[in-house]
Formats: C-alpha cells, sequence, structure tokens
C-alpha cells in the first residue's frame, strides 16, 4: 500500500488470507470494464499481492505488467507467485513512481487510493506515466454502502468500543467512500472522457473461523484495531462479531457482497 497511508501491511501471506483472495474476484469485471486496449505495457499501482497483475497477464499474455507497491513484503509475496515472466512487481511509492512520462499504455489501481496519504498526487502520477489517450483507471470500495464483511465488524465493534467507531467513522466519511468520490479525483487531475460504474463480487467464508482469523492477520486497518485490544475486549468483540456472522442459524457458509465504485478516464498530456 502507498507510502504515508498508515495502512498496516507487514506480512502478504496474511494479507492474501485477509483480502487477496477477494480482489482476484473483484480483478476480472474491473479489467472488463477498464478496456486496456493496444499491446503496450501495464501498470498496476497498489498491487499488494498481486491480484491484478497477474489478472492483467492471464488476459494479456504477450503484455509486460508491472505492479508497483510500497510495502517490500507484500513485493515479496507477489514475486514468488508471479503468474508469467511477463511479470515483474517493484517497491515504489504511488506518490513518486519511477518511471518517466507515457511509459505504460494505460495504469490501474485497485483498492489502494482510500488508502495513499494524498490520493490526487497518487492519481496524477498514474496519468504522468500513461501516454497520452491511455485508459487509467481505479477502484475503491463502497464502504458506507456496499462493503458487508467490513460493515459488520465495524458497526458491531462500534457498539462496544469508542475506538472502533472512530476508527470505522473515519473509513466511511473518506470522500472517495462516497458514490461520487472518484470521479470528482479523476476531474480534479484532468482526465479526459470519465466513466463511472460499480462492480459487485461475492465474498464466500466456509464458517466464522474462515471469516474472522483473517481479520486477525494484523493487515490493514482492521488488523491494527484488533491488534491493540486487550485480550478481554477482543474477545468480546469477537463473540459479538459470530452473533452477527450467524445471525440466528448454525455457524457454516456465508456469502457476503462487496461492492467497488470504479472509474476510467483517458490521459492527457501532462506538461
Amino acid at each position: 500500500m502507498p507510502g504515508g497511508s498508515g495502512y498496516h501491511a507487514t506480512d502478504g501471506a496474511a494479507y492474501e488470507r485477509f483480502l487477496g483472495r477477494w480482489s482476484r474476484r473483484l480483478a476480472a469485471p474491473l479489467l472488463e470494464f477498464a478496456e486496456l486496449t493496444g499491446d503496450g505495457c501495464l501498470l498496476d499501482v497498489g498491487c499488494a499481492t498481486g491480484s491484478l497483475a497477474n489478472a492483467m497477464a492471464g488476459k494479456w499474455p504477450a503484455r509486460r505488467i508491472v505492479g508497483a507497491d510500497i510495502a517490500a513484503p507484500y513485493v515479496a509475496f507477489a514475486r514468488s507467485h508471479a503468474a508469467s515472466d511477463q511479470v515483474a512487481f517493484e517497491v515504489a511509492d504511488a506518490l513518486r513512481l519511477p518511471h518517466t512520462d507515457a511509459t505504460f499504455d494505460g495504469a490501474a489501481a485497485q483498492l489502494v487510493l482510500n488508502f495513499v496519504s494524498d490520493p490526487l498526487v497518487a492519481l496524477r502520477e498514474l496519468q504522468r506515466v500513461t501516454a497520452p489517450g491511455g485508459r487509467v483507471v481505479a477502484a475503491v470500495w463502497d464502504f458506507r454502502g456496499g462493503l458487508v464483511f467490513q460493515r459488520m465488524f465495524w458497526d458491531t465493534a462500534a457498539g462496544i468500543d469508542a475506538a472502533a467507531a472512530a476508527a470505522r467513522d473515519r473509513l466511511f466519511s473518506s470522500p472517495l467512500a462516497l458514490p461520487e468520490g472518484l470521479p470528482r479525483l479523476f476531474e480534479a487531475v484532468g482526465l479526459d472522457r470519465i466513466e463511472q460504474t460499480s462492480i459487485t463480487i461475492r465474498m464466500d467464508y466456509a464458517n466464522f473461523d474462515d471469516y474472522w482469523q483473517p481479520l486477525c492477520g494484523g493487515q490493514g486497518p482492521v488488523g491494527a484495531y484488533l491488534a491493540r485490544l486487550g485480550c478481554d475486549l477482543r474477545a468480546r468483540i469477537a463473540q459479538a462479531v459470530a452473533s452477527a456472522y450467524r445471525s440466528g442459524s448454525p455457524d457454516g457458509p456465508r456469502s457476503l457482497t462487496a461492492t467497488a465504485w470504479v472509474a476510467r478516464g483517458r490521459a492527457k498530456h501532462v506538461k
């Protein structure tokens, strides 16, 4: 995750269990929407464990793909799980990409702009390194209205702990969590022919343990919050979230919806 974000990113395997397995499901419909035409090199900014970059490689096996993330543990995991020799992963800050202007035919940022210290600068960097006329595409979770697995956790924890309520409110009130957030950001950096939609996937859990244990892996805002809790408070929250997960039925499989706002635009020449 990009620098200055405060996103706790220490363990690639833990991130993969927490979110990577679901971001892979989002990657395919995101690429369909992106329409990254041509045969030139593509960039995945905030690549984490490589979901989108590897999906790019699967869709366009002859194209060179670069995945960039500031979290070295995530990049190490991505390198060890690269889909092909055409995919390269690098440690890089989204706010200062180490590439010259117009290097890529297209650039994407999946689920990362919420967590950079300055999303405007990050998106400007994506436009800078994209050739004029190339696509720039981004996706962010609809935290407020469409991310059931996080709402279930944060709303339950917020009823027990004021610190959880504060963390939830920071996430859910972010401008990029709102329906107009991405288009306004795209307009602010001067991207052309901006279009927006939403994409919904499903997160399928075998049981409550399959839902809960990845949250405890120390990654992102959820993991950082849980890691700070004392044993008693953590146990109370776990019990309450388990009750919300089961919702009066026996423990077992659950399928939760997850919606992302997505936007695309055409890069212009940046002076």
